[in-house]
């Protein structure tokens, strides 16, 4: 009994520890996930508490449902929109990204380390996906807004590649267990085995569950319960049919996520809570397995084989995969950048151990040094590079908190916070009188928050810096009241910098604008992809087409706000807002002061 007790202490202290662990993460600029794999180290058997801990197969448990509860969690909050301009590219980077990363990687490991190919491209496979718990945890948490077509891809992609480098690593370790007794053949039969059977396990568990939980009345803490154990079920059963459980488990929680229901109100939250759990347990018991000494005595191969994947072999993978859907070579270069690795390949590491592979701890070690240096050179510049390539976008147009309550099974209203900040349009005015645009009848307020008390607002209130007002909106107003409510003198000044000092309709023809004369018309720029904008013949004098069909017959990817087409060297159109169907609303006119010749 006191040795049970023993270990629940430690336990809690170690998870309570990385929790606490998280303050530090904004200030030292350290991913979280590094912090707890910290923790762990430190407690192993050459940190502090020196435990002794070597159970690969508790560690290959502990991993397999954590991973499965934060791929369910990533599914949950994986919006359809996302796929409209995400799915594709993130499909193929999930499996050709996943085998062209393998195979350069391989060639390389394998003549750095001199070991058998099947060896070189074992290493490889190991971290050869990117980690979803490390990429929604460091996108979603680090403060980056990122254009939407690189957003999603990067989220889609990290939920759907472990399949297939699960597939790679177990057929490649069965290949040097008994190379006699595999073929190619088997490697097909077993990839379209794990596809179909993770697919459509998926998608019916997602359908029935998403029809399920509306019909069954709870307490309301026990639906995210539910729907977690369902998860895990769903995980487990396509795993004994010989399918994808990750797979299986991330489609799952895309379409009881989509299928919003008051069931399901409280559940995003309680969700999220048990992600970030087990994120913190799956990261510390990956330190506590872990030698750091046998890590330091291989840290040159880590070195070595990181910034060779890092900066040869996933740039190569990510542009021949992202290329043919029109990404430029900014949105290319990033996404190739955040190929960050985290738990997973620490995890597929371990089953080389289990199967009593030769230099299975050598793999280990190794790609537990490739995870670190991951962490802390890409995780760490995420917001430096996301600036660098230009993929970043002006947040200002975005509620600090939003909250739905369910009025019935159907229907929900949504509560929107709005803090005033410094020199915003919004100070000085009254809550119910901040735009002309919005009619008084389709605003409401909820509440007033002024200096952590709730005032009560009548005709003479005004709004302070600092106040927090939570509003009920009818119309798609939130946009336009959070940009009332943020700092005109900073926000504008990179608004304008980013979508230009002209906002126009995307209706308007182009040489119907004051800003282009007669000599300017007079040039007829050639189309770059006129060919596949149904909106343009192909004589089409680029001055008679509008602004939305010129940025189409430019743009060959799926538009999202933030790309930008130009006219000519001083004028070009950035797209400012896109509704849910993917037709434009609102584009900026950006001038640039002409070079000197």
């Amino acid at each position: 009994m006191e040795t049970l007790n023993i270990v629940y202490l430690v336990g809690a202290i170690l998870i309570f520890s990385s929790i606490m662990a998280s303050t530090l993460s904004a200030r030292l600029g350290l991913p979280l996930l590094l912090l707890f794999l910290l923790v762990g180290m430190l407690a192993g058997e050459e940190g502090i508490l020196g435990i002794e801990f070597s159970q690969y197969g508790i560690a290959n448990f502990i991993g397999q449902a954590a991973l499965a509860c934060i791929l369910l969690d990533g599914g949950l909050r994986t919006s359809f929109k996302s796929f409209r301009v995400g799915l594709k590219p993130a499909v193929v980077l999930a499996t050709w990204g996943v085998f062209a990363t393998v195979v350069i990687l391989g060639l390389f490991v394998t003549w750095l380390l001199d070991v058998d190919w099947r060896i070189g491209l074992l290493m490889a496979a190991i971290v050869g996906s990117t980690d979803a718990a490390a990429v929604f945890s460091l996108l979603r948490n680090g403060g980056v807004k990122l254009n939407d077509r690189v957003q999603a891809t990067l989220e889609l992609e990290s939920g759907a590649n472990d399949p297939f480098a699960i597939l790679l690593v177990t057929g490649l370790i069965a290949l040097s267990v008994d190379p006699e007794g595999q073929t190619t053949l088997d490697f097909i039969i077993l990839l379209a085995q794990q596809l179909g059977f993770g697919v459509v396990m998926g998608l019916l568990s997602g359908y029935l569950l998403s029809k399920l939980i509306p019909k069954v009345h709870l307490a309301v803490g026990m639906y995210a319960i539910l729907i977690m154990s369902a998860g895990l079920g769903v995980f487990a059963a396509t795993n004994l049919l010989g399918g994808s459980g990750f797979l299986a488990v991330y489609l799952t929680g895309i379409l009881i996520g989509n299928h919003k229901v008051r069931a399901t109100e409280h559940v995003l939250r309680v969700m999220d809570s048990f992600a970030w759990l087990s994120q913190a347990v799956l990261f510390v018991v990956l330190g506590l397995l872990v030698t750091p000494s046998n890590v330091l005595n291989v840290w040159h191969y880590s070195i070595a084989i990181a910034a060779f994947m890092i900066l040869v072999a996933r740039p190569i993978a990510v542009y021949i995969g992202t290329k043919p859907f029109g990404f430029n070579n900014r949105e290319i270069g990033f996404i190739a950048w955040v190929g960050l690795r985290g738990a997973v390949p620490i995890t597929l590491a371990i089953l080389p151990v289990i199967a009593g592979l030769d230099d299975a701890f050598l793999l280990f070690d190794i790609a537990f040094g490739v995870v670190i240096l991951s962490l802390i050179l890409q995780g760490t510049t995420i917001p430096f590079m996301a600036n660098l390539f230009k993929v970043r976008v002006p947040n200002n147009s975005e509620p600090d908190e939003e909250m739905e309550i369910w009025v019935s099974n159907q229907a929900c209203i949504t509560l929107y916070e709005f803090e005033v900040k410094p020199g915003a349009f919004a100070k000085g005015r009254h809550p119910k009188d901040i735009s002309s645009k919005i009619n008084n009848d389709e605003i409401a307020i909820f509440a007033l928050v002024r200096n952590e008390k709730i005032v009560m607002v009548d005709r003479n209130t005004r709004l302070q810096f600092g106040d927090r007002v939570w509003y009920g909106l009818l119309g798609d107003h939130a946009a336009r009241i959070a940009r009332i409510f943020n700092d005109i003198k900073v926000d504008r000044r990179k608004i304008d910098d980013f979508y230009g000092d002209w906002m126009i309709s995307p209706n308007v023809k182009l040489g119907d604008l004051p800003f282009f004369n007669e000599a300017t018309t007079a040039i007829n720029p050639p189309l770059k992809n006129i060919k596949s904008s149904p909106n343009a013949p192909a004589s089409a004098n680029i001055w008679q087409l509008t602004a939305a069909e010129y940025i189409k017959a430019n743009l060959q990817a799926t538009p999202v706000p933030g790309d930008k087409v130009y006219i000519n060297d001083e004028w070009s159109l950035i797209i400012t807002d896109i509704d849910d169907n993917g037709k434009l609303r609102t584009i900026g006119l950006k001038h640039y002061q002409p070079k000197n010749k």
